[in-house]
């Protein structure tokens, strides 16, 4: 038997003392919580940690989130270290998240790393539902095994997939035994680290504000070391996607978090605040 939680955030506007702010209500059942709600930049903008004790996923786990932003709101929700999915004896370890913006609404997905360990079974499952005027800029990062540590990936798969219902579905399976996956140049390329990153809208983005967006991951992406294996795209007028393979979390993580702050300057008009925890 494996442990199950469940988290359930509730973004709302509220007003004090004639200000307006993003407020937090959150409930959880399991092991899954969530850190006191900071605001380091602004009362309208929320930053949460969320936190696991146990520390990972073992098989027959099952984490699910749930995140409802009502109009106007703004959150930003990262984790103070990586998800590990550990080895497993057979079942699967899951994690789900479920997203949905109302208009106008803002939600900043930034996660730290997942971690794959040989021999685990692990599916994460993301879906964002946005309404017309909603945005977001999200990311995954997912690192297989821990070649440095020399524990490679060797044994077991991991079940992606990350859904903007009706503008981009993404879905992988990766084994650890698909050398042609892996290995190929025309997939991973011998790389053992994938990151994504995606500005969403509601709607169709103005095709000058799309190419602004491009052009500052594209600048960002020509003056990084890993420049050879990442690229922009925008696969709907109201996605557009990074994606970078590397030997290594650190240098995708970086790319990812410079191209996020460009993407917060050129969208939104923030400069970024990273949150703190990620210095710690």
């Amino acid at each position: 038997m494996g442990w199950t939680g469940t988290l359930q955030l509730a973004y709302r506007r509220d007003t004090l003392r004639g200000a307006a702010r993003t407020v937090l209500h959150d409930r959880h059942d399991g092991p899954l919580r969530v850190l006191a709600s900071l605001y380091p930049e602004a009362a309208t903008v929320c930053h949460n940690v969320l936190v696991h004790p146990p520390g990972g996923l073992v098989g027959g786990d099952e984490l699910t989130l749930e995140a409802a932003l009502d109009p106007g709101t703004h959150a930003l929700v990262t984790t103070p270290g990586a998800t590990r999915y550990y080895r497993s004896t057979g079942a699967p370890a899951v994690q789900r998240l479920h997203a949905t913006l109302a208009e106008g609404a803002r939600l900043e997905w930034l996660p730290l790393e997942t971690i794959a360990y040989s021999g685990c079974i692990g599916e994460n499952a993301l879906r964002f539902e946005l309404a017309p005027g909603a945005e977001m800029i999200g990311w995954d990062l997912l690192a297989l095994g821990l070649p440095a540590s020399r524990l490679p990936f060797e044994r077991g798969r991991f079940r992606q997939s990350i859904e903007l219902p009706g503008r981009w579905l993404e879905r992988a399976l990766i084994d650890a035994g698909d050398s042609r996956l892996l290995d190929s140049p025309l997939g991973w390329a011998g790389h053992r680290v994938l990151g994504t990153l995606w500005f969403a809208a509601g709607a169709a983005l103005p095709a000058t504000r799309r190419e602004s967006l491009l052009d500052a991951a594209r600048a960002v992406i020509d003056g990084h070391a890993l420049r050879p294996s990442a690229g922009a795209t925008a696969p709907h007028d109201g996605v557009i996607v990074l994606r970078v393979l590397a030997p290594r979390v650190e240098p995708a993580m970086q790319l990812l978090s410079a191209v996020w702050a460009e993407w917060r300057r050129v969208a939104w008009q923030l400069a970024p605040c990273a949150p703190r925890v990620w210095q710690t």
